[in-house]
């Protein structure tokens, strides 16, 4: 296929999808579960009314959000999720309540068909849509709003610090008064009854709730509906489907990628990195020393899941809490990750164009500064936030927001959005004058500068909602961020700098890179934009979103299924002429990179995306085996190839050590692959059998989760985590002690005559010519 037809299908893709993803966002907007002006009983009591609700959700998020439990299934996994148990918590009492009154018995004391009977009942009211939208107003009755009032009472005191509660703090990782004024305690009741209460009440003239019959709860009739099982079965004929065409396209076009006329001597061997390239070593420090602290925050993370107010018995949990170590945890893997990269895109842009621009090395060294206070800043907000020190307006500005991935307080949003700005200026400005001496490479070098532009761009649909803004239309918009910024065009940056990389080396044809990498594009993309949907199945979502997620979602599995083919290849590159051994292991980390993302994204992504399986699964630990694998696996991998290349370049004059990167390589792979095998995914799958006979809310109680069985598969994660770690600290600890050498220290390959280089060192304000 030309490459002018390739750039035709890449707009295509992009025109279609974005106008997809634009028109069924809006019918979110006008579809969203509605936050009623007030709730009121039948004898005309105001139980809540609207800034009461949306202000619980703001005191929901300044203790921590999505990283306390879950909400309509999205965050974390030790204490339950609210919607789920608030539910049935509310049923469970209006049953025994009915029970007493009627029969004079415990509702456990009835036989089947009384107990059927008063289901019924249940089901009846509370799936009934009693919102009236001409007056705003919620209606429920009197026996409902006792229940309402019992949920209350104890959702206070376990947030607060009632004594009767104490174990159930622990077990869902709660510090004692987590929430400290009573008055707080009252709004974020509100909160959770309006999310509940969407999950169970049908949609106006329609069978299913608003979340799509999410969570499963046969006690109020929540069952998955029909059109989870026909678009899961669509979803895998699409996948079949796709497979086949693409396998049909890979054979009908298989050429020969590697260059045969690869050079005898490495390329870069006599490039002298600019100012502005020495200048991104100091982020590549930063970046292993925020992932040694991110692991060690996800150990504690994870330790509270056995021990929920204490590491090894010291009361962390009083300065420490673990929404904090979860936060910190998400939030630095994100930062270290999209730091290498953004620091592997400052480096190579001089490298390729052969242009330091007057103050590029200024710049650099000022967006570093700046990602460093938006990294101490941030942090340092979200600890008072979660402390409960902020009031919720300033906790929405400089705190937290409560939204995983997205925990930044809106403050520090913005700044970051600035420094991306600020990054892509770098980047353009110096990759510019490479349009004019380079025109093998403009394919390349303009999706470089598309995928750059997008990274910047597409963070800013963070700034899209706000405090008060309906949690349906929050989801859209951050998984905007979560998915099409982390893991649409983050990737699709990553593989336009992996194929500069190889181009540059001379071990792969310009003209079959640009093809591959536009082709590439299209693919992903085609199903990654609106498979976007697949994480809205049962946000307060209609049924068309849910449509199309398990459509797209099933597309965005395709490409990986043929993974092996890119594993394969960079093998081959890796061995390809004897000099390229010595970027073997920034290769091997690219190997592992196709790997976990044939695993990690593909199998164990398409195990929890159909609707089916996700209704089940949505809020289980099959999910974080899918997040870390295809995170980190994946992402996160490639940011380590990504550093050690760039590395590799700053010291290309030098020996390498062999034995500190193969263990780091190893350990982290191992340990991660054991971390999921022996510990994350065996709970996963006990929790959905106990989701799909009982319901999520007993999957996700402190009972069941409590059990000795548990307990085991909880402490099995510590083999893996144990080898994880240690690959982690050999890997910090060879970064860090890299600096740029002033002079050989090792024995090179000298070539038989000089090679030519990317370009030689520049001077500020200096243009090379080729």
């Amino acid at each position: 296929m030309s490459t002018k037809k390739l750039w035709w299908g890449f707009a295509a893709v992009i025109v279609f999808s974005f106008a997809v993803l634009g028109y069924y966002g809006w019918e979110i907007y006008r579809e969203a579960p509605p936050i009623p002006k007030q709730v009121v009983t039948e004898s005309g009591r105001v139980l809540f009314i609207e800034a009461e609700i949306l202000d619980g959700q703001s005191v929901w998020q300044s203790i921590g959000g999505q990283e306390v439990g879950t909400v309509w299934g999205h965050g974390s996994y030790v204490a339950p999720d609210w919607s789920a148990d608030w539910l049935h918590r509310e049923a469970v009492f209006m049953l025994h309540a009915w029970a007493q009154r009627d029969k004079g018995k415990a509702y456990d004391q009835l036989n089947e068909e009384e107990q059927a009977a008063l289901q019924a009942r249940l089901q009846k009211e509370l799936r009934k849509n009693t919102y009236d939208p001409a007056t705003g107003t919620l209606t429920v009755s009197d026996l409902r709003a006792e229940a309402i009032a019992n949920n209350s009472r104890h959702y206070t005191g376990l947030f607060m610090n009632d004594p009767e509660l104490a174990e159930l703090r622990e077990q869902y990782a709660l510090k004692d008064n987590t929430i400290k004024d009573p008055e707080r305690g009252r709004l974020i009741n509100g909160f959770f009854f309006w999310a509940s209460w969407a999950c169970v009440t049908e949609r106006p003239g329609d069978e299913i709730s608003y979340t799509n019959n999410w969570p499963h709860e046969p006690l109020v009739g929540n069952l998955p509906p029909g059109t989870l099982h026909i678009w899961t079965g669509f979803s895998v004929i699409i996948l079949i489907a796709g497979v086949s065409l693409l396998a049909y396209y890979y054979a009908s076009h298989q050429e020969e990628e590697l260059n045969p006329d690869r050079p005898k001597n490495d390329p870069l061997l006599n490039l002298t990195p600019t100012p502005s390239m020495k200048a991104t070593l100091k982020y590549f420090w930063v970046v292993a020393l925020l992932f040694v602290v991110q692991v060690a925050l996800g150990a504690t993370t994870a330790h509270y899941g056995v021990e929920g107010q204490a590491l090894f018995g010291l009361p962390l949990a009083e300065i420490l809490p673990y929404s904090l170590t979860r936060t910190y945890h998400v939030q630095l893997g994100i930062l270290w990750i999209a730091t290498s990269w953004l620091a592997m895109g400052l480096y190579i842009a001089p490298a390729v164009s052969g242009y330091e621009p007057p103050f590029q090395k200024l710049g650099v060294n000022v967006l570093f500064c700046a990602l460093l206070v938006i990294v101490v800043g941030s942090m340092a907000g979200q600890w008072f936030g979660v402390m409960q020190e902020m009031g919720l307006e300033a906790n929405f500005w400089f705190g937290h927001q409560g939204l995983e991935y997205v925990d930044l307080g809106r403050f520090w949003q913005i700044f970051l959005f600035a420094g991306l700005f600020i990054w892509l200026f770098l980047m353009v400005r110096a990759i510019l004058p490479a349009f004019k001496n380079q025109a093998e490479n403009k394919h390349l070098l303009t999706m470089f500068v598309i995928s750059s532009a997008a990274i910047a761009l597409f963070y800013g649909a963070g700034l899209m909602w706000g405090r008060h803004s309906n949690l349906a239309i929050t989801e859209y918009w951050r998984w905007w961020v979560v998915h099409l910024w982390v893991e649409g065009f983050f990737e699709v940056f990553a593989t336009v700098v992996i194929a500069f990389l190889f181009v540059k080396l001379g071990l792969l044809r310009a003209k079959l890179a640009n093809e591959s990498v536009i082709f590439a594009t299209i693919i992903f993309l085609f199903g990654g934009i609106i498979g976007t949907f697949h994480h809205l199945y049962f946000s307060g979502t209609p049924t068309a979103v849910l449509a199309l997620g398990a459509t797209f979602s099933a597309l965005e599995v395709v490409p990986l299924v043929l993974i092996g083919f890119e594993a394969y290849h960079n093998l081959q590159l890796s061995k390809a002429t004897p000099w390229v051994q010595t970027y073997k292991w920034p290769i091997y980390c690219f190997v592992a990179v196709a790997f976990w993302n044939l695993v990690g994204a593909g199998i164990l992504g398409f195990l929890i995306n159909p609707p089916i399986a996700l209704y089940y699964m949505q809020g289980l630990n099959t999910t974080p085996v899918h997040g870390h694998t295809a995170l980190f696996g994946v992402y996160g991998m490639l940011g380590i190839g990504l550093m050690l290349f760039a590395l590799r370049g700053m010291n290309r004059k030098i020996s390498w050590p062999e034995k500190p990167l193969k263990i780091a390589f190893w350990s982290i792979n191992i340990g991660l692959a054991l971390m999921v095998a022996i510990s994350v995914l065996p709970i996963g799958l006990i929790q959905t059998w106990a989701s799909v006979k009982f319901g999520l809310w007993y999957a996700r109680s402190a009972e069941f989760m409590s059990s000795d069985t548990l307990e085991v598969w909880r402490w099995m994660r510590v083999i893996g985590d144990t080898i994880f770690a240690v690959g982690v600290l050999v890997l910090a600890w060879f970064v860090l002690r890299i600096g740029i050498p002033k002079a050989d220290n090792g024995p090179v390959a000298k070539p038989d005559k000089p090679s030519e280089p990317l370009k030689p060192q520049i001077e500020p304000e200096k243009e090379l010519v080729a």
